[in-house]
């Protein structure tokens, strides 16, 4: 073999190592990438079927119940345009509460229940997660919450 063969044998090596490498990142990141879809989304059969995603939007008013004698709460989740029903079974965040903002992540079911495996709220009065807030925006041409006070941390959903 001439050094030329070595060298283009080498090149074309590390090539497909890099293309290797390439394939096997790019699908482990597939497989932890989680999308946020809002209850519209949802709705409209934009989820595809088995897959894990954020659902988030507003808890709605008087839909929180809890299963007697266990940790599963049962609430609905709307961004004003559709409802989803979740099912949780777990302990709930400390400020997780009706008429506030919440992101879940887990599955859809095929009766069209979502079931979380994690529920997070949000972490102060005037928050309120950034996926909320702009599916919220979108959805009314204005959100429902408070500007934030300068220098606190977050999303301001009404864009100031």
């Amino acid at each position: 073999m001439t050094p030329r063969q070595r060298r283009m044998t080498l090149v074309a090596g590390i090539l497909a190592g890099v293309t290797v490498a390439g394939a096997l990142a790019l699908s482990a990141f597939r497989q932890n990438v989680t999308f946020f879809f809002d209850p519209s989304q949802v709705a409209s059969g934009k989820v595809p079927p088995g897959e894990r995603f954020r659902l988030g939007g507003m808890v709605t008013e008087g839909s929180l119940h809890r299963v007697p004698g266990s940790l599963e709460v049962q609430f609905v989740v709307t961004d004003f345009a559709h409802e989803i029903p979740v099912v949780y079974a777990g302990v709930l965040p400390d400020l997780f509460r009706e008429g506030a903002g919440v992101v879940a992540h887990g599955r859809l079911r095929a009766d069209g229940t979502f079931v979380a495996d994690e529920v997070l709220a949000k972490h102060d009065e005037k928050y309120m997660p950034p996926e909320v807030a702009r599916s919220l925006k979108r959805r009314n041409g204005e959100s429902r919450a408070a500007p934030l006070p300068s220098g606190t941390a977050g999303v301001n959903p009404a864009g100031g």
